[in-house]
Order: structure tokens, then sequence, then C-alpha cells
């Protein structure tokens, strides 16, 4: 579904992100992880087709994404990123339906698209916020409204950058397990996350980055290793739990790791 080989991206004699490669199935959840400033936002852009990449090349369903135009790529790709602001007052609804726009070249919008536009709030739990003005929702609020616009997308592939950022535990988990229950119908997700053991419990491989490169990819529970995690972000892990099975992980100061 996607692929990237010996990705990279430069500004100025800075390279950002350099030498990824990485390819995510239908059906795959692909957690990114690594440090603020590692590149997990700048890879995700360029697998987005924002950024051009400086070098290497990304590939969506075998094809090169650059030979996409937008309209077609965004009906095979679907994007939440960081920065969520609307500059206009639009109803949580409008915000939803922004999702089947590269359904309508061509064509007006017809009922089905609004049917469809629904079944995506609801399933996202937006379905109490349509009449809700976008810019006075809440930080969770709003993250539910636009994965209901992803839903409405039907893209094939999701590409999430810190989607649980704004939501409490309970909320984290169910849109993980929402996004988790999309690959179950084949869908591919990738998602830049902050929480190691969340992405341990959903995600089947993973990619760790320090500095713009690889320092690990691959099965969630080879990559998540306390020897590795030490080494990319500069602290000491203490995993918990049955070797054999799921795993948690926790940052631990160097004073409690030593006199222990």
């Amino acid at each position: 579904m996607l692929e990237a080989r010996n990705l990279g991206y430069c500004v100025g004699e800075r390279w950002l992100l350099k030498g990824v490669d990485l390819a995510v199935r239908p059906g795959e959840f692909l957690a990114v992880l690594g440090p603020n400033g590692s590149g997990k936002t700048t890879l995700l852009r360029l697998l987005a087709g924002e950024l051009s990449p400086s070098e290497g090349g990304v590939w969506l369903q075998e094809r090169a994404l650059a030979a996409y135009s937008p309209q077609d790529l965004a009906r095979v790709r679907a994007v939440l990123s960081q920065i969520r602001e609307v500059g206009f007052p639009y109803t949580a609804y409008e915000v939803a339906f922004l999702g089947r726009l590269p359904h309508l070249w061509g064509r007006r919008e017809r009922e089905e698209d609004h049917a469809k536009v629904q079944v995506a709030l609801e399933r996202a739990q937006a379905g109490d916020l349509t009449e809700r003005l976008f810019p006075s929702l809440s930080g969770g609020e709003a993250m539910r409204v636009e994965v209901a616009r992803l839903l409405a997308q039907e893209a094939r592939l999701f590409l999430l950058d810190e989607p649980t950022n704004h939501l409490d535990p309970r909320y984290a988990l169910e849109l993980l397990c929402l996004f988790r229950a999309l690959t179950y119908e084949g869908r591919g997700v990738v998602a830049v996350l902050h929480d190691l053991n969340l992405a341990g419990l959903f995600a089947d491989r993973i990619l760790l980055l320090k500095k713009g490169r690889p320092v690990a990819y691959g099965p969630s529970q080879a990559v998540l290793d306390p020897g590795l995690l030490e080494e990319v972000y500069e602290v000491p892990f203490r995993a918990l739990g049955n070797p054999e099975g799921f795993r948690f992980f926790l940052p631990m100061p160097r004073e409690v790791v030593h006199g222990a």
C-alpha cells in the first residue's frame, strides 16, 4: 500500500530526515516514535505528499506519490495534522463534510454524501456536536470532529500526527481502537505517537527515530526494548509485565535505576 525508500529531507545543509525505509501493507498499523525534533512530523508530511523529498521517494498503491493529482491523492489517503485551526465559524458538521470534497469533483453533493458524513460523526462519537461551532469546541471534541472528517473521506490510508493529543485516557483508547478496527477493514494506518505503551498495544510495527535517522524498525515488541529506548530517549527504561507477552515501559530516574 505505502512504501518509502531511502527517504530524506534537507533544509540548507541540515538533514531533518535521512535514510528512512518503510512499508505499510493493507491492514497494518505502523507507529512512529522518537523524541521531540527526531523528524516524526517531517516524515509524515513526506508520506502525505505535503513535502517533496530531497532524496529517495514514496510510493502509494505502487504509484509514485508525485504522480498523483491533489484530488486523486485525497481520495486515497487522509491526513490528521497537529495544526487543526479553522479560520471560519464552520459548524462541526460542516468541518466533517469537508471529508467528502475529494468525491465531489465534477458533481454536486448528494444525499448519500450527507448520510456518510452522519455515519462518520456517529462512529467518531461526535454526533452530538453537529450544530456546535467548531472554534467553540474543546481540544478533545475538535479531535473527534476531525476524525469524522477523515472517516467521511473514505481513504485507504490514514496518516495521523499525534492523534491522542488533548484526549483523556478513555478517548485516547477509543480513538486508537477505532483506527485499529479500520485496519481490520483493510485500511492502513501510520500514527506518530508519544505514548510508548499505546504504540505497543495497537501497532503491528514501530519505526523509532532519533535526530532524523532510523534507529530501529520492526515488530512492536522487538523495537520496544529498554536498551533501544534508552539510546533514543536518553533516559533509562524499565519493562514491566510478561516477557513473552505484552510489556509496559516506564522511564526511570537514573538514581532509582542505579540504586535498585
